[in-house]
């Protein structure tokens, strides 16, 4: 019997994210079909707002996709950024193609939009070095922090593995994130260590590609018995160093103007999450997760 979907997701944006929704309801031939549930939207949205692009965006609903976005992305999973190709390019094409996967949305929309004066710095590093060193830790924030967050949210009792593993494992990689930043890069540990951002002073990709997940860290709080588990000011014992350094980027990005304009009340979120702390919904995500499978 195929398995009971839960349509009762509410179908909009609230709060800030619909302040900004509204704002960019216009036609315009750059567009973004999203979801305001979708922390892998919530992405794109960001570095939208960073790169002070113009864009339209189309607020997907999950159970009533339009023949217009299917056509874009037969997969129907949001982002998708329908990008203006042809005579004048993404700023000014009449044909439209189609990018997904928010990663790859994310490093387009910073190099098709490189102008500082207009779109603001970029958001990988010059240096052939540095950029690929945040390469290598956006991968790790996709492949291994991310699906320990769902891991973590998606455990109840019964599982092969218990909540207090599901625990440790995510945020032993946390851990290994925040000794990355502690390093520092072509500017010194100094800079690693005073932060705030991945790079030290320097926002960047890194930084976006974790932001949507650390605001929804108090859904652990909220869900899960014992809480995320990270310890309080001078309680991190051998990894205290880590753990104030993990709470100068959180508390950080969690207020950026890029972060909080592209999120809806709290509230919606407790109730879209429900869900996933249960182990019922069906999303795509959550199937991987349960059968131990590459997150789509």
């Amino acid at each position: 019997m195929p398995a009971k979907v839960d349509t009762s997701l509410p179908a909009r944006t609230t709060g800030a994210a619909a302040s900004l929704a509204d704002a960019h309801a216009a036609e315009h031939p750059l567009k973004l079909y999203g979801g305001w549930f979708c922390p892998f939207v919530q992405r794109a949205w960001i570095v939208l707002r960073e790169k002070r692009v113009p864009h339209q965006y189309v607020e997907v609903n999950p159970y009533a996709k339009e023949p217009e976005f299917l056509a874009l992305n037969p997969r129907g999973l949001v982002p998708t950024l329908a990008v203006p190709v042809g005579n004048g390019g993404a700023k000014g094409g009449q044909q439209r193609r189609p990018l997904y996967e928010s990663a790859v949305i994310c490093e387009f929309l910073d190099e098709a939009y490189a102008d500082v004066e207009t779109n603001g710095p970029a958001l990988l590093p010059a240096d052939p070095y540095e950029r690929a060193r945040c390469r290598l830790w956006i991968d790790h924030v996709s492949n291994k922090i991310i699906p320990g967050f769902y891991r973590f949210i998606q455990h109840t009792p019964g599982k092969e593995y218990s909540v207090e593993e599901a625990r440790e494992n995510f945020l032993g990689h946390i851990k290994t994130l925040v000794r990355e930043m502690m390093q520092g890069g072509s500017d010194g540990e100094e800079e690693g260590e005073n932060g705030p951002w991945f790079l030290g002073s320097t926002f960047s990709l890194v930084d976006v590609m974790l932001a949507p997940w650390a605001k929804r860290l108090f859904l652990i709080d909220y869900y899960k018995p014992g809480g995320l588990g990270i310890p309080a000011p001078g309680q991190g014992g051998d990894d205290e160093r880590v753990w104030t350094r993990w709470r100068k980027w959180f508390d950080a990005v969690v207020a950026r103007e890029s972060v909080t304009e592209t999120w809806s009340d709290d509230a919606q979120y407790v109730q879209a999450y429900k869900r996933y702390a249960e182990d019922t919904t069906q999303s795509e995500v959550a199937q991987a997760t349960r059968k131990g499978e590459r997150l789509p």
